[in-house]
């Protein structure tokens, strides 16, 4: 019964008796405008007005000194860890309660995920889970960091601001700056998440921001890399633009770049998209809210963001009491025609990703048993 209650709620949140999806896109803004006059201009390839504006709205937006567009979160993270010293050989330490392009991006360099524990109340990478970790196997050589176990160079800290709920910063930077660890933030999901009043993607060396079909602004697929280093931030646009040498007409490439350059026309539709991010957030913190007082009087767990923080609400979270809890929930609302999702799987328990090192992951696997995604949709 409990199940149906929510289903009519949910439906009534979102004024429809049709299939309700997680998380869908909304076109309510210039987007056609802007597409046509990209068009119109010719310039339909990664070259054009519109990726200048958008990488000066995404400076805007994070308030960082050089955004650089790219394709894709998954590309831009692979950029950022390289530009932050992520070699082939090396470890990076993450979450394993995340979405599978934070890991690929750490395989793509050659290096190697080291899987540490998150923290209950954020989902995201837990300080306390990174210091322990150091503090058995971290040793400072010259000034850098090696894992004692597996004699590898730590070469970065990735955490992921899970949901858009951001991590415990402060703490974090702190610890990676004891040992000489830089951070770049997967902030794929929380663009427009604060931490203090200063937007999540700021913090670290390099931050990525992901422009994916389903994210809370979305151009198709498209990403972004962000830094307060103008240096590297130059670094970042030669190296996703083919490593191509400025020049008139001749074709010079001084070492192995990527062809991952945000399409014009990708970026038209993400400036009428950013044009209405701050719209989006509140309809989301709206409906956040909705949810939270309902859940709270029938006695569910509702996910809310954190003091000192402020939350996108990308995927709002139900915690439910078990895992058979929360596989009855998933079977019911679905049947319904409510889309609801687990939190996904953990990385670890991947065949591909079996073998690496990881600590006892207590929260993250009380976490998979319990965390739902329920319909997030900005609302019409």
């Amino acid at each position: 019964m409990i199940h149906q209650q929510i289903v009519s709620f949910i439906r009534e949140a979102f004024n429809t008796n049709e299939f309700i999806p997680l998380h869908e896109p909304r076109f309510n803004g210039a987007e056609k405008k802007y597409l046509l006059d990209a068009i119109d201009s010719t310039f339909v390839s990664s070259v054009g007005a519109y990726v200048d504006r958008f990488e000066k709205m995404i400076e805007d937006i994070s308030n960082t000194k050089k955004a650089i567009a790219v394709v894709n979160g998954t590309s831009a993270l692979q950029v950022a860890l390289r530009l932050a010293g992520v070699q082939n050989g090396d470890e990076v330490l993450t979450q394993a309660l995340t979405f599978i392009a934070t890991i690929n991006a750490i395989i793509y360099n050659g290096a190697s995920p080291v899987f540490l524990d998150v923290d209950l109340d954020t989902m995201g990478l837990s300080p306390n889970a990174v210091k322990a970790f150091l503090e058995e196997y971290g040793e400072l050589r010259d000034g850098v960091c090696y894992n004692k176990k597996t004699n590898k160079k730590i070469a970065a800290c990735m955490p992921m601001h899970t949901f858009g709920f951001p991590v415990h910063l402060d703490e974090l930077i702190t610890i990676c700056s004891k040992w000489n660890i830089p951070i770049v933030e997967d902030a794929a999901e929380s663009i427009g998440s604060e931490y203090k009043n200063k937007p999540t993607g700021s913090f670290g060396k390099l931050g990525i921001y992901s422009f994916n079909g389903n994210k809370v602004v979305t151009c198709g697929g498209g990403g972004v890399i962000m830094t307060n280093d103008l240096e590297l931030g130059n670094k970042a646009k030669h190296l996703t633009t083919t490593a191509k040498v400025p020049h008139p007409y001749e074709y010079v490439h001084d070492e192995i770049g990527y062809n991952y350059r945000m399409p014009n026309l990708n970026a038209a539709l993400a400036c009428a998209q950013l044009e209405q991010l701050d719209s989006f957030i509140q309809n989301k913190r709206i409906l956040a809210n909705n949810y939270n007082h309902y859940f709270n009087n029938i006695g569910v767990k509702f996910r809310t963001e954190l003091p000192n923080t402020k939350a996108n609400y990308w995927l709002m979270c139900l915690e439910l009491e078990n895992k058979k809890d929360r596989d009855d929930f998933l079977k019911k609302t679905n049947e319904n025609k409510v889309m609801t999702r687990p939190i996904w799987q953990l990385i670890f328990k991947s065949q591909l990703y079996s073998n690496f090192q990881k600590d006892d992951q207590k929260n993250a696997m009380y976490l998979e048993d319990r965390i739902v995604n329920i319909p997030s949709s900005v609302r019409i």
